[in-house]
């Protein structure tokens, strides 16, 4: 089994927010979820080993879905997600 990823409602509400540009993300928790779950891609971040982006396709809008996780402490925490065109490789 793999490390535990959490969303917290704090962390939802400022994804979802208008103020930061992704408020179409209210209506993609369960994409959020299963992307956490079953991701197409997980890509460490280049620069912060304690962070790493997963990737989801959404097939009927022909982007990618991105989760930024932070693992603090062997359990991780969703930062923030948004729409993609494409997965950035290390």
């Amino acid at each position: 089994m793999g490390r535990k990823i959490r969303l917290t409602k704090e962390r939802w509400a400022h994804i979802t927010s208008p103020a930061n540009l992704h408020p179409y993300m209210v209506n993609y928790l369960e994409e959020v979820r299963m992307a956490i779950i079953n991701p197409d891609a997980v890509v460490p971040n280049k620069f912060d080993d304690s962070k790493a982006n997963y990737y989801k396709y959404l097939k009927v809008e022909k982007k990618y879905l991105l989760i930024a996780v932070k693992y603090l402490n062997g359990d991780g925490f969703v930062m923030t997600s948004f729409k993609v065109r494409n997965i950035k490789r290390k």
